[in-house]
């Protein structure tokens, strides 16, 4: 009886800056930071030198928008296993500072104005583009692949790679190889990205009933398999120089950062088959960096006449 009481008590009030906060939260805003490091270099790219600053700018805002509803809607869907992760746990949803109708709400709202903004002031190629990376987030990942499967973040990765797409439609009107290479680039980077920080937090899968590799295999088999996916990275950057025509400063950039990546990755397998302790957290964030100086040199390529 007490507990059925206290379930029908009023959630407390908050103000509106924590409410703005929460909201903003359920976005998850460092997602949407990576994604948009490799939006613009891509736009430079596709333009082949610095493109309409409104353009760009309209398909950024676009394109949070858009990530922004698939990363709220993933906080709905997640909810039930949020509550039981110690790194999500501090999430909206599971704190009680946005009821789930809010934050439903919210998500269709966020979505549908990302699809409406990038027709209007980009064209209706990015905007289709737009919606498919959100069906692919919450439908093909969230919903399908996370709690069936420890390949889930290979092919849920996909919604990940979509900006690049995006980007390069906005400026094009149309697809070509390209971006494709950057999108397999992305596609390619996010299990040795990802793998890495699921060994960490291995425990809070498991809990979840998450099948993340980790939980599934031993970490000498997951560092083996994030070895392969970072050379096999590095193989595809060094594609889109015959591809995309790029200079040297790419190539340099595409080979110094792709041989640190994958020593890093060596260097966590190599722990691992010992029984040291690694919690792939120094690969996790190596690999952030490496990417984000790729799409820089993706970026500044285009601009320098050599």
């Amino acid at each position: 009886m007490d507990q059925a009481v206290r379930t029908r008590e009023p959630r407390t009030a908050i103000g509106f800056r924590r409410k703005a906060a929460a909201y903003l939260a359920l976005t998850k805003p460092r997602v949407i930071e990576l994604l948009l490091v490799v939006t613009a270099p891509t736009m430079i790219l596709a333009q082949g030198g610095l493109p309409d600053l409104w353009l760009l700018l309209a398909t950024l805002i676009g394109g949070a928008m858009s990530a922004g509803s698939a990363g709220a809607f993933n906080c709905y869907i997640d909810r039930d296993i949020d509550r039981v992760m110690r790194r999500t746990r501090n999430r909206p949803l599971v704190t009680g500072e946005l009821t789930d109708r809010e934050a439903l709400v919210f998500a269709y709202a966020l979505g549908a104005a990302s699809i409406v903004w990038l027709g209007v002031f980009a064209n209706w190629l990015a905007a289709a583009l737009s919606l498919a990376a959100i069906l692919l987030y919450v439908v093909f990942y969230s919903l399908i692949l996370k709690r069936r499967t420890s390949q889930n973040i290979v092919w849920g990765g996909v919604a990940g790679c979509m900006p690049v797409l995006i980007g390069w439609a906005a400026v094009t009107g149309d697809l070509s190889w390209a971006p494709f290479i950057l999108f397999l680039i992305i596609f390619l980077w996010t299990p040795p990205h990802y793998w890495p920080l699921s060994m960490k937090y291995r425990e809070d899968y498991a809990a979840a009933g998450v099948p993340m590799l980790a939980v599934v295999r031993g970490r000498a088999q997951v560092g083996l398999q994030v070895i392969l996916y970072a050379w096999a990275t590095l193989a595809c950057s060094l594609l889109l120089i015959p591809v995309a025509d790029m200079g040297l400063v790419y190539t340099a950039v595409a080979l110094v950062t792709g041989g640190w990546f994958v020593a890093e990755t060596h260097r966590l397998y190599g722990l691992a088959i010992r029984n040291q302790p690694a919690s792939g957290m120094r690969v996790f964030h190596s690999s952030i960096a490496y990417l984000s100086l790729l799409f820089l040199a993706v970026g500044i390529d285009p601009l320098l006449p050599f």
